[in-house]
């Protein structure tokens, strides 16, 4: 949030004293990456919050929800670029200075090592929030470039290209549309109760094999909520064992897969008799 304030506040500067859309356009979005970061990490720290009466599966969906409302934002704040940058093409206005190039390459620079970051670490927690400002970061490297080669043109041939400016405030728009509908998209996608993929699913499944007495595994279902899973699984054990017996397998397959696989927050098991 501070690199991103800092950013915001050198480009929007530097674009107005420089006389670029194109380089307020970009320090606008970096000024909504402070917004879209905080709400990042109001939903991360509502999402820590433990299991209640109200909330038994915990309050993970609220770290989902974030990723879908900074989504929103990013499709909000590209059109409102985009439209103002149809808007003012076509109006006189004096080419860019060249010292506006320099906060475009040092945001470039500074968005590539925060994405970087914040990819590793939102894969690694499994964070649909995180994941989403990263996201954001990396569309403000694509804009940062945008907007660099259209004041570039404007620099070297004003005459020639004396909307090349304003046309890449309007590439920065779109850019930000693009990635806030993919940010949306993965996020509805969790809200969905989509399916994780079919080897961490695989994965479930084998743990559950290797518990004495499992005679097979007949469904197995997941959901995402929040940072980790909840798994849903039909067991299949000898149609004659007594019913702690069965108990006691179930229970043992819940503690070898919590503790096989940290992505999943717990385990609910139906005991069936094996065919």
């Amino acid at each position: 949030m501070a690199v991103s304030g800092a950013l915001a506040a050198i480009k929007i500067t530097a674009g107005v004293m420089g006389h670029s859309h194109a380089v307020v356009a970009d320090g606008l979005e970096s000024a909504g990456d402070v917004f879209a970061s905080g709400i990042v990490l109001l939903g991360l720290t509502l999402a820590a919050k433990p299991a209640d009466w109200d909330h038994p599966y915990g309050h993970g969906r609220v770290e989902t929800v974030t990723g879908l409302f900074v989504g929103f934002m990013l499709v909000i704040a590209g059109l409102a670029i985009s439209a103002n940058a149809l808007r003012t093409i076509g109006r006189a206005a004096a080419p860019p200075a060249p010292f506006v190039v320099w906060p475009l390459i040092g945001s470039a620079v500074a968005k590539s090592l925060l994405s970087t970051v914040k990819f590793h670490y939102g894969r690694k927690i499994g964070s649909a929030a995180l994941l989403a400002d990263a996201w954001n970061d990396s569309v403000d490297i694509l804009s940062a470039l945008a907007a660099l080669l259209a004041v570039s043109f404007a620099i070297v041939a004003p005459h020639r290209f004396s909307a090349a400016d304003h046309w890449g405030a309007f590439a920065v728009g779109l850019i930000v549309i693009f990635a806030g509908i993919r940010v949306t998209r993965d996020t509805t996608l969790q809200l969905m109760d989509t399916m994780p993929d079919r080897d961490s699913m695989a994965h479930v499944h084998d743990a559950a094999l290797t518990v004495p007495g499992v005679r097979g595994v007949e469904k197995c279902y997941a959901r995402k909520t929040g940072l980790q899973y909840h798994v849903d699984l039909h067991l299949q054990v000898d149609p004659e064992s007594t019913v702690r017996q069965s108990h006691e397998i179930a229970t043992e397959v819940r503690i070898v897969i919590k503790e096989t696989l940290p992505w999943v927050a717990d385990v609910l098991v139906h005991v069936e008799p094996a065919p």
